[in-house]
């Protein structure tokens, strides 16, 4: 049986938030090259959420920033954020390969100032959501 675009949206905003939850535990022992992963993958599935509940199946992507921006066409308030969340795309391979930097690798490079944005921009898009979706 297929689900409602409504029930699809719940699911994926369980996830997000699910991983929200993670992050923040992450965060407290010091992954924070984990928490800024986390963080564009929590922005992405919300996002996600959103465009499932307006009836887009399937919602294909995985940038923030085009996601947003497509579900900012729905929503003003989406809208007015996407360049703001559009930041996190910087963590989505960057975090987790050492060939993503230069002489370093990711777990010695993103340090808690960078994770704690990470995480206050994916939190203010799950609330975001939850908030435009009533969910």
């Amino acid at each position: 049986m297929r689900r409602s675009g409504l029930e699809e949206a719940q699911r994926w905003l369980d996830q997000a938030r699910d991983d929200l939850r993670w992050a923040s535990l992450l965060n407290e022992a010091g992954g924070y090259h984990l928490v800024c992963f986390l963080s564009q993958q929590v922005a992405e599935k919300a996002i996600k959420a959103f465009l499932y509940a307006q009836g887009e199946s399937p919602v294909l992507g995985h940038s923030v920033t085009v996601l947003s921006r497509r579900a900012g066409e729905y929503d003003e308030r989406i809208a007015l954020k996407a360049n703001s969340w559009s930041v996190l795309d910087g963590y989505y391979v960057a975090t987790r390969y050492p060939n993503g930097l230069p002489d370093s690798i990711p777990s010695r490079v993103y340090n808690a100032q960078a994770a704690g944005e990470a995480a206050r921009l994916s939190r203010d898009c799950v609330e975001t959501i939850a908030e435009t979706l009533g969910l």
